[in-house]
């Protein structure tokens, strides 16, 4: 019995897992090409469908809402009881929201297609973020980069696939989205039995005591300490997606409007704030590992500040350099607030990311709509000016707790 005991517990890797980082990472960035599959066609099923722009932002929100505020409920129930079934589980119901959408013949059929692939996104991501867990060993600011760095590459792909597949194809073309959901289970064949290992032999997340600068403390009082950090957390992962949805979505069309770039040209800042998203999440999570959670998040969001302030007023030479320096330093928090959310929340690993990386970026999304809608009142050039305030906010994670490694 001891031997096969010990057997048991040799199989189980306790150091930092790349292998499975790798791979849980690219499954991210399958299912997030996916979701970005949904924004891709939209030009191109406006007219097909005959859509309004009311009926495309529904569709948008749909998205959102679907795979955003289901997060926290799916990460909620898989921390009683994880699964790891629900990881290919995710990815079916993503292929079948893609095939969908290459077929629809009208909105509401397009709207129930989108929904099955956020309901995919929701129901996949506080699994990958347990199993990034078990995979971290004691770098868990770099494994969680390693697995953020996947998605955001996913979604940047966006704009290329408007360009190389919808644009020539129609909308058929997201049929070859179903490719990506099978290379995803493929690759899930070889991470849910490595995780299932993990949780016969673990079981779930242990607990670990919250760091207190203060000391000890009684528990009403460290939960009340735990739940202002996770309030203020929120708020700035808030503010942070409502300014990023806001350049994403809406800078192209200002830049169209008010500086006289071509389709194209707009474009091209769009590419380098996203490509440089990928990059600053991946340096973020190992400059948190070495100088802490607390510090990085303070500096990815407040010290993007003076960039997106400057922004509205560049002239466009200045706009290439200045965009990508604001695209690393914002996004150097995004894996770092998912762990920093963790250690708030111990033992709770599925729902921490599903409250970061779902329920804030919903909000995010709502922001982006009343962005869209202020700016249709007072401009689009004056909205994002005073939306170039919101990384400001950064400022209050001089507020948070310090981590344990503050």
């Amino acid at each position: 019995m001891a031997t096969g005991a010990s057997t048991r517990a040799a199989a189980v890797q306790t150091g930092t897992v790349y292998a499975i980082l790798f791979a849980i990472s690219s499954v991210h960035m399958l299912n997030d090409t996916m979701q970005a599959i949904v924004t891709a066609m939209f030009p191109v099923v406006r007219t097909s469908l005959d859509l309004s722009l009311g009926q495309i932002g529904w569709v948008a929100f749909a998205l959102n809402m679907t795979s955003s505020v289901m997060q926290p409920v799916v990460g909620f129930l898989s921390d009683k009881r994880p699964a790891p079934w629900m990881l290919p589980l995710g990815m079916v119901l993503s292929l079948i929201g893609v095939a969908g959408l290459a077929y629809s013949p009208g909105f509401w059929t397009l709207m129930l297609a989108v929904m099955f692939v956020g309901l995919g996104s929701a129901i996949f991501h506080p699994e990958g973020s347990r199993v990034v867990y078990f995979a971290a060993g004691g770098r868990r600011g770099l494994a969680q980069s390693i697995y953020q760095v996947g998605g955001n590459a996913g979604s940047s792909l966006a704009p290329l696939m408007t360009i190389f597949i919808f644009v020539p194809l129609g909308q058929s073309g997201a049929v070859w989205g179903t490719l990506l959901a099978a290379a995803a289970i493929i690759i899930l064949l070889r991470v849910v039995p490595w995780y299932r290992t993990q949780l016969a032999v673990h079981g779930k997340p242990v607990k670990r005591p919250v760091k207190s600068a203060a000391g000890p403390a009684d528990t009403s009082q460290v939960r009340r300490n735990v739940g202002f950090a996770l309030f203020l957390l929120v708020l700035l992962v808030f503010a942070r997606s409502w300014y990023t949805t806001g350049i994403s979505t809406y800078y192209q069309i200002y830049l169209e409007d008010f500086r006289g770039y071509s389709l194209k040209a707009a474009q091209v800042p769009i590419f380098l704030f996203m490509a440089a998203g990928v990059l600053g999440t991946f340096l973020g999570g190992i400059l948190a590992d070495r100088f802490g959670r607390k510090r990085m998040i303070l500096i990815s969001i407040g010290g993007a500040a003076p960039f997106a302030l400057l922004l509205p007023y560049l002239p466009s030479a200045l706009i290439y350099p200045v965009i990508f320096i604001l695209g690393v330093v914002l996004l150097s928090g995004f894996s770092v607030s998912v762990v920093y959310a963790q250690e708030l929340l111990p033992g709770k690993v599925g729902m921490a990311s599903g409250l970061i990386t779902g329920l804030a970026f919903g909000m995010g999304a709502i922001g982006a709509v009343i962005i869209g809608e202020a700016g249709d009142i007072w401009g689009l050039d004056r909205v994002l000016t005073w939306s170039s305030f919101l990384p400001l906010i950064g400022l209050l994670a001089i507020a948070l707790p310090p981590d344990r490694r503050d």
